[in-house]
């Protein structure tokens, strides 16, 4: 991917693959072609959530322990 996608973007594109595999009569080598493109951005997304749980589990459990503290 070119220049770092948003998780929005990635999302549109892939809605945007699977119209179009299943309106259009596209070949076989276009259809593997974006059906590769499509699992690469499944994969970003997947990496992109979660990096979004991780620090929602970071910023909450940094919450709880000030709490004890306090």
């Amino acid at each position: 991917m070119k220049k770092e996608m948003t998780l929005e973007q990635a999302m549109k594109r892939l809605e945007e693959i699977t119209e179009k595999m299943q309106s259009e009569s596209v070949t076989l080598d276009k259809s593997l072609k974006l059906f590769e493109e499509g699992s690469s951005l499944v994969a970003f997304c997947n990496e992109k959530l979660q990096q979004a749980q991780l620090k929602i589990t970071q910023l909450t459990s940094d919450g709880e322990e000030e709490k004890v503290i306090e």
